[in-house]
Order: C-alpha cells, then sequence, then structure tokens
C-alpha cells in the first residue's frame, strides 16, 4: 500500500549559517557602526535571540533574518516571531521561535482537510509528522497536490513516498 509522510523540518545548519550571514552584514553596515545589538542561535532550545537598541535596528535585524534565511533555503514560516521586550537601558529584546515538527492542532487540519476531500486516501498523525497511506500512487499525488494549494503557519515537506 503506498504511503508518504508530511513532516515540517528545518536545516539548522542552515539556519546557523544565516544567522552568522546576518552579523557578516550588519557589522559592516554604516548604519549599524558603533550600535549595540546580537544575533545568537540557541540550536538545543530551537530558539534565536535578537537584542538592538532602537527598535529601527530590531527591525533591520528581523528583515536581514527573513532574506537570508530563504537564501538559505529555509522557509521564512519556520520563524516564529515573538513580541519585542524592553531590556535593560535602551536595549531591545526578541526571540525567534523555530518551528521545528508538525503542532497537534495543525495535524488535526491536515487530517481534517484530507477526510473532508472524501478522496481514497487516509491520514493519520504519527508523533510530529501525518502518514497518508492509499490504494493507488494517484490518490498521493493527489492528496500531495491538495495540501500545497493550502497554506498552513508551517512549511510542510512530502518524504517517505513508498509504493
Amino acid at each position: 500500500m503506498p504511503s508518504f509522510d508530511i513532516v515540517s523540518k528545518i536545516n539548522l545548519q542552515e539556519i546557523d549559517n544565516a544567522v552568522n550571514s546576518v552579523l557578516r552584514e550588519l557589522t559592516n553596515r554604516y548604519d549599524f557602526k558603533g550600535a549595540v545589538f546580537s544575533v545568537e542561535l540557541k540550536a538545543k532550545e530551537n530558539l534565536i535571540n535578537l537584542t538592538a537598541d532602537s527598535e529601527y535596528k530590531l527591525g533591520a535585524i528581523r528583515d536581514s533574518l527573513k532574506v537570508f534565511a530563504t537564501k538559505r533555503g529555509v522557509d521564512v514560516k519556520a520563524l516564529d516571531f515573538q513580541k519585542e521586550e524592553k531590556g535593560g537601558g535602551n536595549i531591545l529584546r526578541q526571540e525567534v521561535k523555530l518551528r521545528n515538527g508538525i503542532e497537534q492542532e495543525v495535524a488535526k487540519k491536515i487530517v481534517k482537510q484530507i477526510k473532508d476531500t472524501k478522496m481514497k486516501a487516509q491520514a493519520s498523525i504519527k508523533g510530529d509528522e501525518v502518514r497518508v497511506d492509499g490504494k493507488k500512487r494517484d490518490d498521493l499525488q493527489e492528496a500531495i497536490t491538495l495540501l500545497k494549494s493550502t497554506t498552513y503557519e508551517v512549511p510542510l515537506q512530502f518524504i517517505n513516498f513508498r509504493e
């Protein structure tokens, strides 16, 4: 019975490369000369910490992070920008959570969407991924096309396509 898995995984090495590229670019920019800022990746917690001494600079860091992540093949939907916080003095902080894995609510939406279309494929939740089974390869390709046409808050990848 053919099947495939739907996952949402990010490449932490590419995120690290994007963070390093942001730091390299911003240290050379004229408007950041003498500014207090940092971009720090905490890979174990799936977190990026941004700090800057003004809202303008924090916004520029966010924009650069989005650009370099996209250049590195990381979907911007994988970056979950949290609310800005005031730190000591003029410092502003912002956390960026890295979405790794499909959350339960999103997985339920995917399964419901496949069931509602009454196609000949069944979806089931397996931890932080969704497995889709069908009798024919064409049914699975139809399910992939359906899911690609819908936007979710996480980036989706389709892996382990088996006959």
